[in-house]
């Protein structure tokens, strides 16, 4: 025996359906907006070390006493901006350039080789996302992390210049904006 389903069952097994139907994708676009918004925006705070002790018998050269001073320059331009984690390469010039900030705010510098800006990224991607984070890097680091991070790509920067100083918030849809800006006393 073959039940038949009467006109009125059938319509309201269809309405069932597209209800449900709805319902799910209602849920969908209620959790994909949640996920895009709850992505946090980071703010990665890029330099260049500062000026350096000329030795060409040393790839580890210290800071200069002008150096010194655009280290402490760091303090006082950025000392106010919540900074969250701070990085640098192996280098002296990269540890000493963030040592004052890092002492302002009690962190410690984390140490990345200059050589391999995909660590750096996934630190922060991984364990600073949302934060603002200080990155001392070298003249031709620190436009590579900044076209990385999603950031247009800026030419190495000259190796007279030490004044340069870049803020770049990546928000939550992957994309980047840079400001950049000059901060301590002129160099070149």
């Amino acid at each position: 025996m073959t039940e038949e389903t009467s006109p009125r069952q059938a319509t309201f097994q269809t309405v069932l359906v597209f209800l449900m139907l709805f319902a799910v994708l209602g849920a969908v676009v209620v959790f994909a907006t949640l996920s895009f918004f709850s992505r946090p925006i980071t703010t990665v705070i890029l330099v260049r070390h500062a000026e350096k002790v000329i030795d060409p018998n040393s790839n580890d050269q210290d800071l200069s006493q002008a150096g010194q001073a655009r280290a402490q320059e760091l303090v006082r331009v950025l000392g106010d901006t919540g900074i969250n984690a701070i990085y640098a390469t192996q280098y002296k010039r990269t540890q000493q350039t963030a040592k004052p900030l890092a002492d302002k705010f009690g962190l410690p510098i984390v140490q990345v080789n200059s050589k391999n800006t995909t660590e750096l990224l996934m630190h922060i991607r991984s364990q600073n996302r949302g934060q603002t984070v200080f990155v001392v890097g070298h003249n031709n680091t620190v436009p590579e992390v900044i076209a990385a991070l999603g950031g247009p790509q800026f030419p190495p920067i000259p190796e007279t210049e030490f004044d340069n100083l870049y803020v770049v918030t990546v928000y939550r849809t992957g994309k980047a904006k840079v400001v950049k800006m000059k901060y301590g006393a002129p160099t070149q």
